[in-house]
């Protein structure tokens, strides 16, 4: 390694750094602002725990009738407490409130929070007091969910309805002379399956003779999940987990922000997306509007939101069919819905995009996933499929990393006479590219060859991180028990007490693999060094510094890439001091050669 060398690593570090900050681009969503109608009638709801008659619902009611009139709950009819009820499949523990008729708990019964708990992972986080999911709202994304309690008919194992009937207050009514309220019913319906993580909601408004139509200040109602996916985070580092919003329209995956304004088109789906886990809304009848936002909730560090708003309707009865996956990034399991093999039928859903990396090193990743899945089926341990995949790259590898070892020596030959060229030439450094050039042609040597194979290397670097770092099947993987319970996360052998984070770096264990990693790469230096670099002061900083710095900047990355680079190091200081024996020969002749070379005469001036 030369100057060459050290550009190469200094500008591998450069990218390396430049492409985790940026993680991607977002494009703001075009604004639509909803229609604003005569100015509604404002009522608010009371709090979930008291389920009053006549209670009103929060948010803006304008139903077109001819003497408008103030929404609220029927006083004849619901429930006055609070039900909930359990659906268990073989996948899911979910359990349903009637307050609201809404979704509380969704537990993954294959997952676990974290490697040393038994606690499955909870998808829907509460905040300071218990958090309702797939809340319904008369009105656009002001307004708030209804809170009344439900009256609750369970219809199977897998099938629960929620229905309550409100009425527009008569008070106003009576103004056009017609005293009798106006009543409709809604009703949220249920349906799960036994071996999948996507259940269907049926919303339907039933206005009968009395409710020709349904627009709440320009919607009819918004359909909304939150205050966020799980499992329970510290914070959103955008390395240990992130959220991203995602639609899909016209075949094509966009990234959106979570700024409450709607989305400019009506996508065929819409994701909140985490690291491992996802929640995605398949709306059927694509009429609906979708809307990300963050609104802060006490007790959630960040609270990511998704609302679906049905625009106002001029029909008596509306029946809205909705799908949700709340699951897995899995890519097997989100592959089903395209191919029809689930409990819907539905096919071509492109659901699995959720999961897909993106990038020009995509297809590169999903090729070493395949190669990790192939050992993994081979040998059932991550841990040891990711050495078999290091030991594989190797192999493909070795002969440019031989070609690279034979253009160290080749340059070690020409040192002297290049060296001599640089002394005879320094006062001129246009004449002395020139004659370099012409050396190198003459000798028929290029100087990037030596560096070049381990350029061609870095993107392998690259995949290799993207796919420990997100590859879902790592989650959880055990490699080492005791130590390396989960290839996902860093190892630890010993963690610090409470909340202690050591000053400065903000460490809160103490581990293991980046001072292994420390250790390879200064021997990796060593074996790897030739002898006219023992004496360059910038390669012997090189060999102690970079290791260094790195071993910062890895510290706490999954401890599967950290078996990767150690492993490979290893693998590679082997392929060195095989390929040293062989070309030792070599290497000994060139030293002669240059003892006994004759030095370059100095081309007589012209008068």
């Amino acid at each position: 390694m030369e100057k060459n060398t050290l550009l190469a690593v200094t500008l591998s570090i450069a990218v390396l750094v430049g492409f985790y900050v940026v993680q991607g681009m977002f494009f703001p969503p075009k604004t639509a602002a909803p229609p604003v109608q005569s100015a509604p009638v404002v009522s608010e709801a009371p709090p979930r725990e008291a389920a009053a008659t006549a209670a009103p619902v929060q948010g803006a009611a304008d139903l077109p009738l001819a003497a408008g009139g103030v929404l609220g709950v029927a006083s004849d009819s619901g429930p006055q407490t609070e039900e909930r009820v359990s659906i268990d499949t073989e996948l899911l523990q979910v359990t349903l409130s009637s307050a609201g008729g809404d979704i509380v708990s969704w537990k993954l019964k294959e997952h676990k929070e974290h490697s040393d708990t038994d606690d499955f992972v909870e998808m829907i986080l509460s905040g300071a007091d218990t958090s309702h999911a797939f809340t319904v709202a008369f009105g656009g994304l002001n307004a708030q969910p209804v809170s009344s309690v439900f009256s609750m008919n369970r219809l199977s194992d897998y099938t629960v309805e929620f229905y309550r009937d409100f009425t527009v207050d008569a008070g106003q009514a009576a103004l056009s002379g017609d005293a009798a309220p106006a009543t409709f019913r809604l009703t949220k319906r249920y349906e799960f399956k036994p071996r999948d993580y996507m259940f269907e909601l049926t919303v339907t408004l039933d206005g009968g003779y009395a409710v020709p139509g349904f627009n709440f200040g320009g919607s009819a109602y918004t359909l909304s999940f939150g205050p966020q996916i799980g499992p329970r985070f510290e914070k959103l580092d955008n390395r240990y987990d992130y959220r991203q919003y995602v639609t899909y329209t016209n075949g094509k995956r966009k990234m959106e922000k979570a700024n409450e304004s709607l989305i400019g088109s009506r996508p065929s789906w819409a994701a909140i997306n985490g690291k491992y886990f996802t929640l995605i809304a398949v709306p059927l009848l694509g009429q609906y509007d979708i809307s990300f936002s963050e609104r802060p909730e006490a007790g959630i560090p960040s609270s990511s939101r998704l609302h679906i708003i049905r625009p106002a309707m001029n029909t008596p009865r509306a029946e809205d069919v909705y799908r949700f996956y709340l699951g897995p990034k899995n890519q097997d399991v989100l592959a089903a819905y395209n191919t029809g093999n689930n409990s819907f039928g539905l096919k071509d859903m492109q659901l699995i995009e959720v999961a897909n990396s993106r990038g020009f090193l995509s297809p590169l990743e999903k090729a070493l996933k395949w190669l990790l899945l192939v050992f993994y089926k081979l040998i059932p341990n991550y841990g040891v499929a990711i050495i078999l995949l290091t030991l594989l790259v190797k192999i493909v590898f070795f002969p440019l990393t031989k070609k690279s070892s034979e253009a160290t020596l080749r340059m070690q030959t020409l040192a002297p006479k290049i060296k001599e060229l640089q002394e005879k030439y320094k006062d001129n450094p246009q004449k002395m590219n020139a004659e370099m050039a012409e050396f190198y042609k003459k000798e028929g040597y290029n100087p990037l060859s030596g560096c070049l194979p381990m350029l061609l290397q870095i993107p392998i670097f690259f995949a290799m991180y993207n796919l420990f770092n997100n590859h879902f099947d790592l989650r959880g993987a055990m490699f080492i028990p005791g130590w390396i319970p989960d290839l996902s996360l860093p190892e630890s052998i010993w963690t610090f007490p409470g909340t202690f984070k050591l000053p400065l770096l903000g460490w809160t264990a103490i581990r293991l693999l980046p001072f292994l990693y420390v250790g390879s790469q200064l021997l990796y230096g060593k074996v790897t060094q030739t002898p006219d670099q023992q004496s360059n002061a910038q390669m012997k900083m090189m060999l102690y510094v970079m290791p260094i710095v790195f071993f910062f900047i890895l510290y706490d990355v999954p401890s599967g890439l950290l078996i990767y680079w150690i492993f490979s190091n290893v693998l590679t200081m082997v392929q060195q001091v095989a390929i040293n024996k062989y070309l030792a020969p070599r290497r000994a002749a060139a030293q002669a050669a240059n003892f006994a070379s004759p030095k370059i005469a100095p081309k007589k001036k012209k008068k």
